[in-house]
């Protein structure tokens, strides 16, 4: 049988290697009877791995080692949990001959643990703790794709993308803070053909959602603690959850929490004044009577001064679309992404902050050349007039109704075809 992972050359187009890996699934599954098509999840990450240049002959590179890793281990918030995985898995894992694993928001390995032949098995394909295992660094692989897609997956033999992968099967499901909804990583169940069940699956995830609410126990409210909520993307008129309170602020309000927000620590008046005002004429008296307002809005006990600052930790969505284009996830920051942030604010420094998370996002989108991303984008209302966007859209999907669009757009702009912006 011919192989057909060497049917491509290094650097060879990453369109033709998913046809390739295609064919791979194919052959790979079950002997004498009709290839399964591919599923869309996996079928996805295969262009997600081809995209990063992930080759399927490739080991996992070990980043974290001996302090390193400890120190690591130690400070993550999965640490609290690994006694409740234990309990759950662990009796599962050695019995079957499986392994319990736990990986980071980016994909590297914290513990791998079960059964001792499995383990050593696993040793020799670096799937050991502090090796990375993210989806862009060794393609599909269900811890990996699980935290690139903020799910649960499960990932069959052949499925997985890099070749010594192959031989076995995987389950993981994304676990996330209580709090604030952010990926802290994914517990996995891996093994061999025994795992290849969808009880698998809805073991691990029961086993996530467990885990995540031992987390919010071991980190109750405080009687009396204030928890607030600031939604300011795609709005000029910020959206405050404050004890159960929904509160519109006004624009100017509006930006003066999204400051605030994202400096816990406190701003002091001049700080305010140079972020808020272009007008270097506003005088500290004008800020004071508007942070005055603000504080009638809030309540008692929300706004300090001296420096100013808010009380109490705020979850806004601009901090979960920033984590997660930190993580690498961009569909689900995509999803996250509700349009600029205050769009009509013209204060410096939400200004800056408005360019900085678009230009990020959009920065990921192009890189990431998936036509269905870029499209999500192309005809959202802030991104019709994105040329260089479009222009990604056209090469990664080359429709008429797409080219004729571009052409329109670089006709208006006085652009020659073909040509974007610099």
């Amino acid at each position: 049988m011919t192989d057909p992972w060497v049917a491509l050359e290094p650097g060879a187009d990453p369109a033709e290697r998913v046809r390739v890996l295609h064919r791979a699934h194919e052959i790979f599954t079950e002997a004498g009877t009709v290839p399964r098509p591919v599923r869309g999840v996996v079928a996805d990450s295969w262009r997600r791995s081809a995209r990063a240049g992930v080759r399927p002959d490739g080991t996992a590179d070990i980043e974290l080692t001996d302090n390193d890793l400890g120190v690591h281990r130690a400070e993550h918030p999965l640490a609290h949990v690994m006694p409740l995985f234990r309990e759950l898995m662990g009796t599962f894992a050695c019995d079957g001959r499986h392994l319990l694993a736990v990986c980071d928001a980016h994909g590297r390995l914290l513990w791998v643990e079960g059964h001792a032949s499995t383990l050593r098995q696993a040793g020799r394909m670096n799937f050991v703790p502090g090796a990375r295992w993210a989806e862009s660094a060794m393609g599909t692989n269900a811890p990996g794709t699980a935290v690139a897609v903020n799910r649960p997956v499960q990932v069959f033999a052949a499925e997985h993308f890099a070749r010594r992968v192959q031989p076995w099967t995987c389950a993981a499901a994304p676990v996330h803070d209580p709090r604030t909804g952010r990926v802290l990583g994914a517990v996995d169940i891996t093994g061999g053909d025994g795992l290849a069940h969808p009880h698998s699956l809805g073991f691990v995830q029961a086993v996530a959602r467990a885990a995540e609410s031992q987390l919010a126990l071991l980190t109750p409210r405080l009687p009396g603690a204030r928890e607030l909520e600031l939604a300011a993307l795609g709005r000029d008129q910020a959206l405050l959850t404050a004890d159960g309170r929904r509160l519109r602020l006004s624009r100017r309000h509006s930006e003066i929490l999204v400051l605030l927000s994202r400096h816990p620590d406190g701003l002091t008046g001049d700080e305010l004044l140079c972020a808020l005002y272009e007008d270097e004429s506003v005088t500290p008296v004008t800020l004071r009577a508007e942070l005055a307002r603000l504080r009638q809005v809030l309540g008692p006990g929300l706004l300090a001064s001296r420096p100013y600052r808010l009380t109490a930790p705020v979850a806004s969505d601009v901090a979960v679309v920033e984590r997660r284009l930190a993580a690498g996830a961009i569909t689900t920051a995509l999803t996250a992404y509700a349009g600029p942030l205050l769009p009509t604010s013209q204060a410096p420094e939400v200004a800056r902050l408005r360019r900085r998370l678009a230009d990020g996002l959009r920065a990921a989108l192009i890189a990431c050349r998936d036509p269905d991303l870029l499209a999500d984008w192309a005809y959202a209302p802030w991104g019709e007039d994105d040329l260089d966007v479009w222009h990604s859209l056209a090469t990664a999907r080359p429709t008429a109704a797409i080219r004729a669009r571009l052409t329109a757009m670089e006709s208006e702009l006085a652009v020659p075809f073909g040509r974007g912006r610099p």
